[in-house]
């Protein structure tokens, strides 16, 4: 499994937020199981294209090109990316 390190703050910060900062450090340990993919400065480029071919947010287009950059597909929840190439919206 491979997340963007975006993902491991955005999943800090709600949890933090919305229940407990203990809580939280759990669920970052739990991401540590998977490959963290760093954002360097050509995935900051491919997102950048990414955000305004896609109208994404940053986090968004961040997590979006770590996905395209490694050939893998993007599993989520999140409606913002319903019909992008290799973007797989559960519900």
């Amino acid at each position: 499994m491979l997340i963007s390190a975006i993902e491991v703050y955005e999943v800090y910060k709600v949890i933090r937020r919305d229940l407990s900062e203990e809580r939280a450090v759990e669920a970052v340990s739990a991401l540590r199981r998977a490959t963290i993919a760093p954002v360097d400065e050509s995935l900051a480029l491919e997102a950048a294209d990414v955000s305004l071919a896609h109208g994404l947010a940053m986090a968004d287009s961040l997590v979006y090109a770590t996905a395209r950059q490694h050939r893998a597909k993007l599993v989520t929840a999140d409606a913002d990316f319903e019909g992008l190439p290799e973007a797989i919206v559960v519900r």
